[in-house]
């Protein structure tokens, strides 16, 4: 008989260990970020929807560290769908709406045709789309003045350059691409009018191959500084200038320290930071459906060394002279003095 107790309370025992199992909290990864924050039913849902995977591209690698850090700060739980191929990009936005996520956040032009499918059948929850607008009651636009920051960029290419040539290498011949040229180009030419810009076109923007003729092609025509424009290209762009030499810069994020004698400055756009702030407006009950507009004013773009210290010596092609005579000239657009050229506005 005392065997049979024996087993029998050795079987509660195990069936309440079991139990006591079942009840833990299994998420895992970022969706568990804010499990210390409260009770997790109380929780906001945000998912990122991106339109391709979290590769080498800086972008979208920034969104969801923006993304996690929110995360943190405000108790919400956060789940990050990478898109494999162009086909996947409306079923992952229907995939976080049947998930029942109360904020959905996505980005770019490649994003906007599912956008404006999946918001209007879905009015009640809100979305937010980065680096583009999409003009629908439920869904908050955040766009960047990328022109501030290329107008920095060519003046300082414009004061730099000893050979008075100087190039972009650009992914693609579309209109947001036209915002980098044109504010470029104005910076260039503020500093030195009599200076000549070369501009390719690769096609892509995960095109290193290509990207890197190019390259090669404007420094064999003396170009002794070419700007990386095409995203996953630029990598290319890079090897091109430490193979002949010459000199390039990289975007989004602070490429100096790829190699710091030939990559000597970044073109950088915030996207960590425009995630974040949209989270906290949405915890904070502060959304709005609209158009939020970051420069350099608001930080959302600017310049290494410029607006933004760098982990990587200053490069002599570059120099102090010409940081500070930039860092003037980010002041007089910051103040209104100089007005940059938006290309989508024209």
């Amino acid at each position: 008989m005392k065997k049979s107790w024996s087993i029998l309370l050795t079987m509660v025992l195990f069936v309440g260990l079991l139990a006591g199992c079942g009840s833990k909290d299994s998420s895992s990864g970022s969706d568990a970020s804010a499990s210390d924050k409260g009770d997790s039913k109380d929780k906001k849902r945000i998912a990122l929807v991106l339109p391709e995977k979290i590769g080498v591209n800086p972008f979208f690698a920034l969104m969801d560290e923006g993304l996690k850090k929110a995360a943190t700060e405000f108790g919400v739980e956060v789940k990050t769908i990478e898109s494999t191929d162009p086909a996947s990009i409306e079923q992952n936005l229907r995939t976080a709406v049947a998930e029942k996520y109360d904020l959905i956040i996505t980005a770019t032009f490649q994003m906007e045709d599912a956008l404006k499918k999946v918001a209007p059948e879905n009015p009640d929850v809100p979305f937010a789309i980065i680096d583009t607008v999409v003009d629908l009651p439920n869904v908050r636009s955040v766009v960047f003045r990328e022109h501030e920051a290329a107008y920095l960029l060519g003046a300082a290419a414009g004061l730099s350059t000893k050979t008075g040539k100087i190039g972009n290498v650009v992914a693609n011949d579309i209109p947001i691409m036209h915002k980098y040229i044109t504010g470029f180009e104005e910076g260039a030419k503020s500093v030195r009018p009599d200076v000549e810009i070369f501009v390719n076109y690769v096609g892509s923007f995960t095109d290193p191959a290509k990207a890197k003729e190019f390259a090669l092609l404007q420094n064999s025509k003396g170009a002794d500084f070419v700007a990386g424009l095409s995203a996953v290209g630029d990598l290319g762009v890079f090897e091109a200038a430490k193979e002949k030499g010459f000199y390039t810069s990289g975007q989004d994020t602070d490429n100096t320290g790829v190699d710091p004698e030939h990559v000597v400055l970044s073109q950088l756009k915030s996207t960590d930071t425009v995630v974040y702030e949209t989270v906290k407006d949405f915890t904070e009950g502060n959304y709005s459906f609209d158009v939020r507009d970051y420069g350099l004013k608001e930080g959302g773009v600017g310049l290494t060394y410029v607006t933004h210290e760098s982990k990587s010596p200053l490069n002599d092609f570059i120099g102090q002279e010409t940081v500070d005579k930039v860092k003037a000239i980010a002041d007089d657009i910051i103040a209104g003095k100089i007005k940059v050229t938006n290309a989508l506005e024209q």
